[in-house]
């Protein structure tokens, strides 16, 4: 009889040490977490320690200790910035340290949330249920935790495409339709949107980009007009998609025509509320926000507006029925059971594509539970209020400007002192955001509206005071004038 080799495995020979190292690493985040008002928001990474991202595949271990020593000198230092309470650039949430704690104990319990009967897959359901109560969506509603936004738009233009059609293009495909799909959104539209369109089949070619107005919200008047001459022309409109929180200055559309207009012509409303559609919780917005509640599907991320660390989105559907249609399938390796592991609740790989799922709703659930709602209603509160406070500093110095309406979260501005040219403006402003950046005072983002080069702060930050904002425009007005 052969000898049996030695069995390994991936747990530690010393559950001790590995103890150790383990507190050791969950102190100094906290640590890092406490203080990181005091670090620079970012600083550029030496070309030296570039050079160690590029080493070759190790073929041999080494303790963990020294591996964790790594991370902290080669990694740690040169985060990204969005745990900082300076950084405001795309729109990128903060995370909180019970979130990370969370997803420390999910990775721990490595479920796989997809199927199967275990404590997980409920969780998550509860999560979907917490997210419809919050956008005032029926309980007979559905919903999937995604990546992020982009996923989440993908999956619900995928069920839009499906039930327009009676699900018949999951078998038929797209050539045997009648007429040629068309889709119509703002030119503010994530490009996310657009990908979706072009993978799902529809091509841009049949997106109409509709133009907005000075408020940068669609003109429903001009998206009615290609809606009957697309018609006109032997097309088929199928899908508005109206946006809460366009991502260059956070502008709403206008829910109510939309939704008429979906009405009217029989279309799919979806709206993207990547980061703006939890504005909904605040009390202030919850009447222009109503009509979500009447969207066909609707898509918003909770590692945005609601804190926490990546990754971690949401899309819900009306029609529970519609959005199952969409993706359902069972193949005999998938059989579900009455009793044991493999019964339990709906599979959600009949929900989305994904048949490998992370808990990602674990630090969504334990988040909530610890802070409640409220807290979260007033962070959101707050983060306008702040804004409206970077509004009226923008707004007492001369030698700055607005360069868009301020609807919710995002704030558009730029150096702008007299006498000086678009072209030499542009510039100055994109020195300054790099200046900001690199010198790790604070991280805006930039972007171009009307032709001039605006700087963008979007501000979905927990952690941000109304001093980082004086301190904002103090290191913007002295920058510019260094400059010029």
């Amino acid at each position: 009889m052969k000898e049996k080799q030695k069995e390994e495995t991936l747990d530690p020979n010393n559950w001790n040490t590995m103890r150790a190292t383990a507190h050791q690493m969950v102190d100094d985040m906290m640590d890092f977490l406490q203080s990181i008002d005091e670090q620079p928001v970012w600083k550029p990474i030496p070309e030296d320690v570039k050079e160690t991202y590029k080493s070759t595949l190790p073929h041999h271990g080494q303790p963990l200790e020294k591996v964790y020593q790594e991370f902290t000198r080669e990694i740690l230092p040169y985060y990204k910035g969005n745990i900082h309470p300076s950084f405001w650039a795309w729109v990128q949430g903060t995370g909180s340290p019970t979130a990370a704690m969370a997803d420390m104990l999910a990775s721990s319990m490595n479920s796989n949330v997809t199927i199967g009967e275990h404590s997980a897959m409920y969780i998550d359901a509860q999560v979907i249920n917490w997210c419809k109560e919050m956008m005032g969506f029926e309980s007979s509603a559905s919903g999937l935790l995604t990546s992020g936004g982009s996923m989440a738009n993908f999956t619900a233009l995928a069920v839009a495409r499906s039930t327009f059609t009676n699900h018949q293009v999951r078998f038929s495909g797209l050539r045997d339709l009648q007429s040629q799909l068309v889709v119509y959104c703002s030119v503010e539209t994530h490009s996310c949107v657009i990908k979706s369109i072009e993978v799902l089949g529809i091509g841009r070619d049949y997106i109409r980009m509709i133009p907005t107005n000075d408020q940068y919200m669609v003109d429903t008047n001009i998206m009615e007009q290609h809606i009957q001459a697309d018609i006109a022309a032997g097309l088929q409109p199928f899908c508005i998609i109206a946006n809460v929180g366009t991502v260059n200055t956070g502008a709403i559309d206008n829910l109510e025509k939309i939704r008429s207009l979906c009405d009217q012509y029989q279309l799919w409303m979806h709206v993207d509320g990547a980061f703006g559609a939890l504005a909904k919780l605040l009390p202030a917005f919850q009447d222009r926000l109503k009509l979500i509640e009447k969207a066909d599907s609707l898509v918003f991320d909770l590692h945005k507006w609601m804190y926490m660390p990546y990754e971690v989105g949401c899309v819900l559907f009306r029609s529970s029925e519609d959005h199952r249609a969409t993706f359902a399938i069972e193949p005999n390796y998938l059989l579900k059971h009455d009793q044991g592991l493999a019964a339990g609740p709906d599979s959600l790989n009949n929900f989305g594509l994904e048949l490998s799922r992370g808990f990602k709703a674990l630090k969504v659930w334990m988040s909530i539970k610890e802070q409640g709602i409220n807290k979260f209603i007033r962070l959101i509160q707050q983060n306008v209020d702040q804004i409206d406070y970077l509004k009226k500093l923008v707004e007492s110095h001369e030698d700055l400007e607005l360069c868009a309406p301020v609807t919710m979260n995002v704030l558009c501005f730029r150096y702008a002192p007299n006498g000086i040219n678009q072209e030499i403006l542009d510039e100055i402003n994109k020195e300054i955001v790099m200046a900001l950046q690199v010198r790790g005072i604070a991280s805006p983002s930039s972007t171009i509206l009307n032709g001039r080069y605006c700087i963008r702060v979007a501000h979905v930050n927990h952690r941000s005071k109304y001093t980082d904002f004086d301190q904002l425009i103090d290191e913007v007005l002295g920058i510019g004038r260094e400059l010029y």
